[in-house]
């Protein structure tokens, strides 16, 4: 199970994301949103785990396949729509590479199977609860 922990302390919307195993990375709100653009958005950090994990899903099973993936681009939107409450996700992949159409289809396919996606496209359940103060 992955975990994460965040801060968010005086400076407005700045908030402090560690890993247990030291990671850290700064997300905040832009600036129309009254923060000070000093990281990714939240949503923008949901849409990058996407494009994160769709990245190396693909490097990996090309380098398991001795493929020559040269490089795989991925451009990752995510909104939401308030009246129809849905949120919609559009992801675009190019590869670079001397690859087969046939490799390139299998790679489209292969996309789909990271985790990521995986988590997003299935049913999601969110547990809270209140921790006393440290």
């Amino acid at each position: 199970m992955a975990k994460v922990y965040s801060r968010i302390q005086k400076e407005k919307y700045k908030i402090e994301i560690k890993s247990p195993s030291g990671n850290v990375l700064i997300a905040d709100e832009p600036a129309e949103k009254g923060g000070n653009d000093l990281g990714f958005s939240p949503v923008e950090l949901l849409a990058s785990s996407l494009a994160a994990c769709t990245s190396a899903t693909l490097k990996m099973y090309a380098d398991h396949k001795g493929w020559d993936l040269a490089e795989a681009h991925i451009e990752v939107e995510l909104g939401r729509n308030e009246d129809l409450n849905k949120t919609f996700i559009n992801r675009m992949i190019s590869f670079s590479g001397n690859l087969d159409e046939k490799q390139r289809a299998r790679l489209l396919q292969v996309a789909n199977s990271c985790p990521v996606h995986k988590i997003l496209s299935n049913p999601i359940e969110i547990n809270t609860q209140l921790l006393e103060n440290n």
